[in-house]
């Protein structure tokens, strides 16, 4: 019985060469293994081996191991992923897999970088601005925009849209004043929430996007919807229609008329 059960278990794993990238923010390079790979596992399970069996000091971010968390970023062959759902049955077994740390931010060790761009620019976008005089827990909203916010929503925070993104990833000086597809996508949301009372409170969001946030430097080339694991369609449904209405803010005459005909009013007050 013993037997079977090992020349099954044998039939189902084999070796695999691995290529990954060790060192800190004074350098490093690629350091080969070769791991044992058992049926069904993802590329975590194997950077965990390698931990176990090899490298007990390789430093790796994770958490849920369920792509909920977004932790385990890194990229594959070149291609950002999470390692949590990178199956190993993607790869040929005698592929060598190289696995490295995010590219569009510092390395701190091994498969560790320092994404705390990403928490700077969350804190630049300003949140959500509740409608006056209606109370938390009163809000309505039709099916069809909580619909269209919803598949936002699904952002796990895994920041591979922002490593993806070649205005990031190839052009640090950027950083400054781009906020990357993710905020740029939060931005997105909150300007089409039929809710959000930022125009009321003097907030013009189609005017941050453009001047405070970057929504120029983008040019659609839809890198970030293609890495997403959520599959969100953050160019089609996100920073397309931003840019529209952002270019209908700002060059559309009637638009412009209607925007300073408004603002009027609301100056004047009921009173006027």
């Amino acid at each position: 019985m013993s037997t079977s059960t090992g020349a099954a278990a044998s039939a189902t794993s084999y070796e695999a060469r691995f290529r990954v990238w060790r060192g800190d923010a004074d350098g490093g390079g690629l350091h080969d293994f070769r791991v044992e790979v058992n049926d069904g596992e993802v590329v975590l399970d194997i950077i965990h081996r390698i931990q176990a069996t090899q490298a007990p000091d390789l430093a790796v971010r994770w958490n849920c191991k369920a792509g909920k968390c977004g932790s385990c970023s890194a990229e594959v062959n070149g291609r950002p992923r999470l390692m949590c759902m990178t199956r190993m049955t993607d790869f040929a077994r005698d592929e060598t897999l190289t696995v490295t740390p995010l590219r569009a931010f510092p390395v701190l060790r091994d498969l560790v970088t320092d994404v705390s761009f990403n928490y700077e620019k969350a804190r630049e976008v300003p949140g959500f601005v509740p409608p006056p005089g209606v109370a938390a827990g009163e809000y309505r909203m039709d099916q069809v925009d909580v619909d269209r916010s919803q598949e936002f929503r699904k952002c796990i925070e895994c920041y591979l849209c922002q490593n993806t993104c070649h205005v990031v990833r190839d052009h640090e000086e950027n950083k400054t004043a781009f906020a990357g597809p993710r905020f740029l996508m939060r931005v997105a949301e909150l300007d089409m929430h039929p809710l959000d009372a930022a125009a009321q409170a003097g907030l013009d969001r189609r005017r941050t996007a453009q001047e405070e946030h970057g929504l120029g430097y983008c040019n659609i080339t839809k890198c970030c919807t293609d890495v997403c694991p959520e599959g969100i369609k953050i160019t089609d449904n996100a920073l397309i229609p931003l840019k529209e209405r952002a270019a209908d803010r700002k060059y559309d005459p009637l638009v412009w008329l209607g925007s300073k005909i408004r603002r009027r009013g609301a100056a004047s007050g009921p009173g006027a």
